[in-house]
């Protein structure tokens, strides 16, 4: 994409408006086959970032796919979905290593059905392999293919990242820089460390209100993604208690994501 391209998309996505917004929705239909109408509009388009580096294996994969899919069909999660003004959102899925994948390209959901459909291909999604945790690079890759081919007017952007390790490509961009670039363009950011070798009474267990900054642990990862990875509005860091626990967070995370209890804390 030369640059004229990508700063027209760019442009497109964070206004929303106009000609220029269509043709760019009308582009990203093509690209997902997600097919728009003039004037659309959602609720949350949501983009899950899930690490699928080296020190993810087989069962770990299979926790956090089943825990993504599980997440979709709760129906605390689909209410919120469903329950918006607009009455659906957008989703994606990236996994990322060394280089990151669309797993899933922009779905919209707005019922029961959408939203296991959707569970369907998560489930059934294959296994890309990778060596690094290459967050930065990752960050790069959604801030300039996917968010900009939003293929409908969304009324808040997320970009939800989870992981077991901090970036260790030695980018020369930095994660935060990006994360920064991010918020600029109107992108929540937000993170689920995956916390192995954790004590469980070191999480807080109480209602979802409870993962909101203010009451967050201080163990080392989570401490760097609030650091490096928390960022925007409403912006928050929930963690899991090892990978066991990643159904029940993704699921914590994607009621406060696609609802507005985030940004009233």
């Amino acid at each position: 994409m030369g640059y004229v391209s990508r700063l027209t998309n760019l442009l497109s996505w964070r206004s929303g408006l106009g000609l220029l917004g269509l043709a760019a929705a009308l582009v990203a239909a093509w690209s997902t086959g997600y097919a728009v109408e003039p004037g659309e509009e959602v609720d949350t388009a949501l983009i899950v970032a899930v690490d699928v580096s080296n020190s993810v294996d087989n069962e770990r994969y299979r926790l956090q796919m089943e825990g993504i899919a599980q997440a979709l069909e709760d129906p605390a999660v689909i209410q919120a979905i469903v329950g918006g003004s607009k009455g659906g959102i957008l989703f994606s899925m990236v996994t990322w290593a060394d280089r990151p994948n669309v797993a899933l390209p922009w779905t919209r959901i707005a019922s029961e059905a959408d939203a296991r459909a959707a569970a369907l291909k998560v489930r059934t999604m294959p296994r890309q392999s990778g060596e690094f945790t290459c967050m930065s690079r990752m960050m790069r890759f959604v801030s300039d293919k996917i968010a900009p081919q939003i293929p409908a007017k969304a009324a808040k952007v997320v970009l939800d990242i989870s992981g077991d390790g901090r970036d260790n490509c030695n980018e020369k961009e930095p994660v935060e820089a990006v994360r920064d670039e991010l918020v600029s363009y109107g992108v929540t950011v937000n993170g689920l460390p995956i916390l192995e070798g954790v004590d469980e009474e070191t999480l807080q267990t109480g209602p979802v209100q409870s993962y909101l900054p203010s009451e967050q642990t201080d163990e080392s990862l989570e401490a760097w993604y609030r650091e490096n990875v928390k960022g925007g509005p409403g912006s928050f860091v929930l963690p899991a208690n090892g990978y066991s626990d990643f159904g029940r967070a993704i699921r914590q995370k994607f009621v406060l994501e696609v609802s507005m209890l985030a940004g009233q804390h």
